[in-house]
Order: structure tokens, then sequence, then C-alpha cells
């Protein structure tokens, strides 16, 4: 397997030069870069991850810890919900989020609406059983 950070890197120059669209195995998912800067480092980061809309709030969408259903969350969940807020690429929109978690029967069936679509979330799902719960957030634009 490539290094992530490289498939990190390739995939946000793809979505940078295609207004927000990229190929390969999220070919017509929906994407964003979420900018988060490190609890630890102070560093910036940029992380492309698929998210949800909301149901009805165009300016709220969700996104999903899923660490590819490795056993532990991923860095940017710890930074964004330290920090509360963050920035985000959408398409070719660039503005400020508030992140809340979504926690309970809601956040369940998000997840679960998210998995019906994307079925690769059922399976990280499923890797993580007994392990932790995949985290979902809530970005809305400040």
């Amino acid at each position: 397997m490539s290094d992530p950070l490289d498939w990190n890197a390739k995939t946000i120059g793809e979505f940078r030069a295609n207004e927000g669209k990229v190929g390969g195995p999220f070919e017509g998912a929906p994407m964003v870069l979420l900018h988060h800067r490190g609890r630890k480092s102070g560093r910036e980061f940029v992380t492309p991850t698929m998210y949800l809309p909301h149901d009805t709030d165009p300016d709220s969408f969700y996104v999903f810890a899923t660490k590819a259903g490795a056993p532990t969350n991923p860095d940017w969940y710890y930074n964004l919900t330290a920090a509360g807020d963050g920035t985000v690429e959408r398409g070719t929109e660039t503005y400020q989020v508030a992140v809340s978690e979504v926690t309970g029967a809601e956040r369940d069936r998000i997840y679960a609406e998210q998995a019906r679509r994307y079925p690769g979330f059922a399976g990280y799902e499923r890797q993580t059983a007994g392990i932790r719960t995949i985290p979902v957030l809530e970005l809305s634009r400040a």
C-alpha cells in the first residue's frame, strides 16, 4: 500500500484541479477537504474525506471518522473536536465551519444512511465492532 500522505496529496491535487471532484474509488462521491490544526503540533493539516449532506440544511453536512476501519480514531477527529471549528473546501468554496459531534440514535441514523449509500462504511463499522463506535461530526457553516 502506498504512503497515506502521498495518497492524500494526490487526492487533494485532483480535488482542487477538478472543482471538488475526484476519480478512482471516490468517483461520484461527495468529497470535502478538512483543514485542521494539530492540537499538539500546531501544524495545519488538510485531509480529504467523504461527506453526507444534511437532510434539510445545505450549509451543514456530516463527516465520519472511520480511519478505514482502524481500531483508533483519526487524528483529524481529535483536532476538529478539540478546536470546535475548522475550515473546509467543498466544491470550489472554502469556508469556516463549526464542529459538533452527533451521538446516540441520531448518530446511528446518519451513519446507517452513509453505509446504505456507500457500503464500504458498513464494512468499517463491522471492523470496529466491539472496539470503538465510529464518530460522526456535523460541520456547519460558521
